[in-house]
């Protein structure tokens, strides 16, 4: 059996708007997120926990915020172009595990729905996602509630 590791971590600052997009499910927020895309950090982060795992680059060499095209795009898309990616290299993800790092919104309402989406997306039991929420304490930019930030790890199997 071949494992990979591959780890990711976003962050963006939070902007005008009325919600956030978070592991694919819009969260009503008093504030939205400064990004091309939707600006998931959830799905960002694995995205590139997903293409580092095969030593494939990032998010932003994938689709880049220069190009157009992925203006305000759904970040599930950049999801299922990794997973494509990992299909063809001959691997499956055995599981995942999340980490929003916000001192707000409250996750606790809406992580059933996150973890839901996030095994659809990876084609997985929901029972290898993994999803949890921090704050900073008060410390850096989440502390000071500039924005939000997410960590992923993944493990695939060959």
């Amino acid at each position: 059996m071949s494992l990979r590791i591959g780890q990711g971590f976003d962050v963006h600052a939070f902007g005008p708007g009325d919600h956030l997009m978070l592991g694919g499910v819009r969260v009503p927020h008093e504030y939205g997120v400064v990004a091309h895309s939707d600006g998931d950090v959830l799905l960002h982060a694995l995205t590139d926990a997903l293409l580092g795992a095969l030593a494939l680059g990032d998010i932003g060499q994938w689709f880049p915020p220069s190009d157009p095209r992925w203006a305000d795009a759904d970040s599930s898309q950049f999801v299922a172009a990794a997973m494509n990616a990992v299909g063809e290299h001959g691997y499956r993800v055995n599981n995942v595990d999340l980490t929003l790092l916000a001192e707000a919104p409250k996750i606790a309402p809406h992580s059933a729905a996150m973890r839901a989406r996030i095994a659809e997306l990876l084609d997985l039991d929901l029972s290898r996602v993994g999803l949890k929420a921090t704050t900073t304490e008060g410390l850096g930019l989440v502390g000071r509630r500039e924005g939000i930030a997410a960590q992923a790890i993944v493990l695939l199997c060959h």
